[in-house]
């Protein structure tokens, strides 16, 4: 049984446990309340170890990956490319989101919009964004999972450790000491993803059946259309033509990462895989560790994707046909937004909100699709942490590149 086991990899396992929890929960349909109460709460047990494991991951890794660099500039110049890459993409994701809902806008169902009612949280200011980047002590940060506060915690000590040469040497050697245990107990974890994958899946497809095949249908089918094109086509082509790899073997690759973002629609849930998928790949170490912390953070792909056809459609609910100049604003809107809206909890809805404000849209139209959110979820969380693998392999070769001509 064990050596039969080996032979299939865990991207196998994982793939047979969605299929098993599609399955289940589909039989399960007209008894989601068995799904709800006896299987969920494995699912939740699964992500709650996931969860406790990735501050850890974020922190030290960062921290290592950062002193193994031995050089702030580096550390810039990385963090640089990352940034354009993700910022370029995201505004690409916006933009391909408005082409498909622009295009199968006519076949959007008629839905009334009569006592809708959304109270939308308020988006953070310029300056209350950049105050909460930085924590007002070190625990807070971890005990709260907020990642953008933990990332600018490890870029600190990761930045003292180098300045203080041969005195940080000791502190160094712990940061690698503590990302090495950090990584055995992520890969024990990860080892029951197939399981968690099949908990995770079960009850969201028991619970939401009966809907996906109700009116939102087409805008879900709009959504997840737009999402595969972006992944399928500009996720190839950078890997293909910045990191010479090809697209099936990175696909290929990802599918461990790939099935657990959309079982679990939690990018930083996800973010341990998608570091072990990455390395196997060949992205170098340092980079990843630093990379794709980051792009849990604030890559955010397949939200845009999310908001461009949201947007359209809960303007044709409404009876408003937006113009082209109101369409450049939602790409605008969306790309900045998901930079400011980093490490906020529930920032799709939000950044829904800004978009719908910014073309003078009712707020309150989230309410017609707040309620498939969580389908809309799998699937930009799969974007989303695609994107972010993508990033790093791309960086990796670049920097790689950029080493091999200075020698």
């Amino acid at each position: 049984m064990l050596q039969s086991k080996r032979k299939f990899p865990l991207a196998f396992w994982i793939f047979i446990g969605l299929i098993l929890g599609i399955l289940a929960g589909i039989g399960l349909m007209k008894t989601p309340h068995i799904a709800v109460e006896y299987i969920k709460p494995f699912g939740t047990l699964f992500l709650n170890l996931v969860k406790f494991i990735v501050v850890p991951i974020v922190l030290f890794s960062i921290m290592s990956g950062v002193i193994s660099m031995k050089d702030i500039r580096k550390v810039g110049k990385i963090g640089i490319k990352t940034v354009i890459f993700y910022m370029t993409t995201t505004a690409i994701a916006v933009v391909i989101g408005l082409v498909f809902a622009n295009v199968f806008k006519g076949t959007f169902g008629q839905i009334s919009t009569s006592g809708l009612e959304y109270t939308a949280s308020e988006a953070p200011g310029f300056i209350t964004t950049l105050i909460n980047i930085f924590p007002s002590n070190i625990i807070a940060p971890m005990s709260e999972a907020n990642m953008l506060q933990v990332i600018v915690v490890a870029l600190f000590f990761g930045f003292a450790v180098i300045t203080a040469g041969e005195k940080g040497k000791a502190f160094a050697d712990f940061v690698e000491s503590a990302n090495a245990v950090s990584m055995i107990i992520m890969d024990a974890i990860i080892k029951f993803s197939p399981i968690g994958v099949f908990c995770l899946i079960t009850p969201v497809v028991a619970e939401n059946g009966t809907a996906i095949l109700g009116s939102l249908l087409t805008v879900l089918t709009v959504a997840y259309g737009a999402y595969i094109i972006h992944m399928v086509v500009v996720y190839s082509l950078a890997v293909k033509a910045f990191a010479k790899m090809s697209p099936l073997k990175f696909f290929g690759g990802m599918m461990p990462a790939i099935m657990m973002a959309f079982s679990s629609a939690s990018s930083v849930g996800t973010l341990p895989l998608n570091l072990e998928c990455t390395e196997k790949l060949g992205a170098k170490k340092d980079v990843a560790s630093f990379v794709l912390p980051l792009g849990a953070t604030i890559n955010m792909d397949g939200t845009a994707i999310y908001q461009g056809v949201c947007a359209v459609f809960i303007a044709a609910c409404f009876g408003v046909d937006l113009t082209l100049g109101q369409q450049v604003a939602i790409i605008l809107t969306a790309t900045l937004a998901s930079i400011g809206t980093a490490g906020v909890p529930g920032a799709g809805m939000i950044m829904l909100a800004m978009v719908l404000q910014s073309v003078n849209l009712p707020v309150e139209g989230i309410a017609l699709v707040a309620g498939i959110d969580r389908i809309f979820d799998m699937g930009r969380t799969t974007v989303n942490i695609t994107g972010d693998a993508a990033c790093t392999l791309i960086v990796s070769k670049l920097e790689e590149k950029a080493e091999r001509n200075k020698a």
